[in-house]
């Protein structure tokens, strides 16, 4: 007779470890106690509390909130040069094919068209400052605006370092461009690494700037570092409302990691009486009923929508992502997460958060199940550098794919997907239950097969995410969470076994792995891309 197994605590056969059962001698982590509720408030930034419909409802109370924008990203660039004078038998040049001061204006033009080609072709918001050029490095008073720049753009046609130092100085990400074909050759294309990474040494010598922050040439380069200074810019700092207090799945330090890395400001709003009174008031609204109504109706109507559930759990389903809305609007933050989701909501909603989360995602805002701090932050910031939704998801166990040699299989499922994973069209969808409760309404979203997407794989320490491509090539339906895909990656599934640390993945459509890497590199997180 074999052994049954022995567990630490008690075992439930949900996704989310926070599902804790009456009467097991432990409380929810949703049922947010006095105790636990300051605690958390203390750090965590703030509390919503004393809530009413009638004060979020304002004086629009008709119009349904919409996500605020991302930030643009402001950069100063800098044109640094030398106009040297010639001497009888001697070395009196650098490198480089500016010598004269027409050059250098000439240069100022090049660099303000490509300027204009980088904000064009930008898919993310972005500013430039006006343009300085510097001779010999000097002059450093015409950046007394450098301070409200978000990052530096150094044309480093030559000149001195003092430039680069100021930037370091000032803590301002920097992006290093030398030409070589593009236009006149810069002396620091040759003198970059040696005199100023390595200080003449054999080693990267600075902090501060290191080889990712060079560009050759190329505006593509350019643009997607931008990319990624903006993304973080709009997380670094950026607040969160935590239905039900912010969690980590099995780590109970993430908030406060999620805090220490990404500086982030979450907002507690307790289940108990607030949220709980927030949704008796709204149901008690006939106006808000009905706009819920409405809205749900329209959302059944879109194209290849199909409906498996009860029609009213949709309709309350719309209920609570308007008090959503309005909640995130009270706290002037574009990002809900939702603790104990899958049991503590459900009664007083009388439906679940699936479907809420999914659509507030699809219309721009942030919206994460679970609270859970150990992946919130990389859908965060993954958002903010994509301008897409992201897919909140379990990972399963990847295996060898039997068609294709060298390559591997995992399984990604949730309740939460978005339908508009490229940030404009919307995937075919049934809503149905949640899968777990059988209860409410979830979206069972087709995403599209031959699909390239980013993983982000954070571990529970806030110190190594793991990243990994993928090709989605099935979207199954098992009897798992509703939103299910295959995803083909190109690598040793034994080594994305060994490397995946936490548990949550997150992930979206497109390939984003050189911005996150790039981004991670400044909060002091390490991005180990497994391919």
């Amino acid at each position: 007779m074999s052994e049954k197994p022995v567990f630490p605590k008690p075992f439930h056969a949900h996704c989310c470890p926070c599902s804790c059962h009456e009467g097991e001698g432990q409380t929810g982590l949703g049922q947010v106690n006095r105790r636990t509720f300051l605690g958390t408030a203390a750090w965590g930034g703030m509390a919503l509390a004393g809530l009413s419909w009638s004060g979020l409802l304002a004086a629009e109370a008709e119009e349904i909130p919409q996500a605020p924008p991302r930030k643009p990203l402001r950069v100063k660039p800098i044109l640094t040069y030398e106009t040297p004078h010639r001497r009888p038998q001697w070395s009196w040049r650098s490198w480089g094919g500016i010598e004269t001061q027409e050059q250098a204006q000439e240069e100022c033009g090049r660099i303000q068209a490509e300027l204009e080609k980088i904000r064009t072709a930008a898919d993310f918001p972005v500013e430039f400052m006006p343009l300085v050029a510097l001779p010999h490095g000097g002059q450093l008073e015409k950046l007394a605006d450098l301070q409200q720049a978000d990052a530096a753009l150094v044309y480093a046609a030559g000149g001195s370092v003092e430039v680069l130092n100021l930037c370091r100085k000032l803590q301002k990400p920097v992006i290093v461009f030398c030409r070589h074909k593009s236009g006149p050759v810069y002396l620091w294309y040759e003198i970059i690494s040696p005199r100023y990474l390595r200080q003449h040494t054999d080693v990267l010598s600075v902090t501060g700037i290191d080889e990712q922050d060079v560009v050759i040439d190329s505006l593509d380069e350019v643009l997607w570092r931008l990319r990624a200074l903006c993304g973080l810019k709009n997380t670094v700092g950026s607040r969160i409302v935590a239905v039900g207090g912010p969690s980590g799945w099995a780590c109970p330090k993430a908030p406060e990691l999620a805090k220490e890395r990404f500086k982030l400001d979450i907002v507690t709003v307790p289940y108990e009486p607030d949220l709980a009174n927030l949704i008796k008031a709204a149901m008690a609204d006939q106006k808000a009923v009905a706009r819920a109504k409405r809205r749900a109706e329209a959302y059944l109507a879109l194209p290849n929508t199909k409906l498996e559930t009860d029609r009213g759990f949709v309709e309350r389903a719309f209920l609570l992502e308007e008090i959503f809305r309005r909640l995130m609007q009270k706290a002037d933050c574009r990002a809900i997460t939702i603790n104990a989701c899958m049991g503590t909501i459900m009664p007083i909603s009388q439906t679940t958060a699936c479907l809420p989360l999914s659509t507030l995602n699809d219309d721009g805002w942030l919206a994460f199940c679970e609270s859970d701090f150990v992946v919130v932050p990389s859908g965060i910031l993954l958002n903010n550098i994509s301008g897409r939704p992201h897919f909140l998801n379990d990972p399963t166990y990847p295996y060898p794919d039997p068609t294709m040699p060298g390559c591997g299989i995992i399984t990604l499922a949730h309740c939460t997907g978005p339908r508009k994973m490229d940030g404009k069209n919307l995937e075919p969808a049934r809503i149905l239950t949640h899968f777990e409760s059988d209860y409410g309404a979830a979206p069972k979203v087709e995403m599209r097969k031959g699909q390239i997407v980013t993983n982000i794989i954070p571990d529970f320490k806030a110190e190594r995410w793991a990243g990994l491509l993928g090709e989605i090539v099935d979207a199954p339906f098992l009897p798992i969470c509703r939103d299910q895909i295959d995803i083909r990656f190109k690598c040793d599934p034994l080594l994305v076994a060994q490397r995946m640390p936490g548990f949550h993945w997150m992930t979206c459509y497109g390939d984003y792995h050189r911005e996150l890497g790039y981004a991670l590199k400044r909060v002091g997180i390490k991005w180990d891309f497994l391919g």
